[in-house]
């Protein structure tokens, strides 16, 4: 049985690494593609921007769910929030292959904080890959300790990123053009 696990993580492993590097990449490279003469999408950031909200309040209620020893809706929960984190990632970039970037207007201190928080977006959202691909193998694994101990990490993270991707389009939705 150890080994049967040892060679399961063997292969999560290689996909986790092969996910976390790919995925950063195509998304730089898809974002400096632009689809000639394509409608842009600009209906998708409102969209994509609840995804983000969505997938915060759902993580919430997965630890939750955990904290009172629901485990099956804390795996559907989780599973959900995997699944929606993708569909963001889908809809953000077919946003940028089809728009122009808007450029942030605002002035002064706010234009500080607003770069501060998307600057701390992009990073933890590409930090947070691996971290979320652990720790769901390490809970598909039934590794329960590994997963808690790799979970502590990941929720916050994963947590700032999903709230901070709401708050910038907040910030930015003014200078959208329509």
């Amino acid at each position: 049985m150890k080994e049967a696990i040892s060679a399961n993580e063997k292969q999560f492993k290689k996909w986790i690494t092969a996910v976390s590097i790919a995925v950063p990449l195509l998304v730089a490279l898809l974002f400096m593609y632009k689809i000639p003469d394509a409608k842009p999408l600009t209906f998708l950031p409102p969209i994509y921007a609840s995804i983000n909200g969505l997938t915060a309040i759902l993580l919430i209620a997965a630890v939750i769910a955990i904290k009172n020893g629901k485990r099956s809706i804390h795996q559907k929960l989780m599973t959900t929030c995997i699944i929606l984190s993708a569909l963001f990632l889908v809809m953000y970039v077919a946003y940028h292959m089809t728009s122009q970037s808007t450029p942030y207007g605002g002035e002064g201190t706010l234009r500080y904080v607003y770069f501060f928080i998307l600057l701390t977006h992009i990073l933890l959202s590409i930090a947070v890959i691996p971290l979320v691909l652990i720790t769901y193998s390490k809970g598909y694994l039934e590794d329960y300790v590994a997963h808690r101990k790799w979970a502590k990490y990941t929720f916050p993270i994963w947590l700032y990123v999903a709230v901070t991707g709401v708050i910038v389009y907040l910030m930015i939705s003014p200078y959208y053009q329509y």
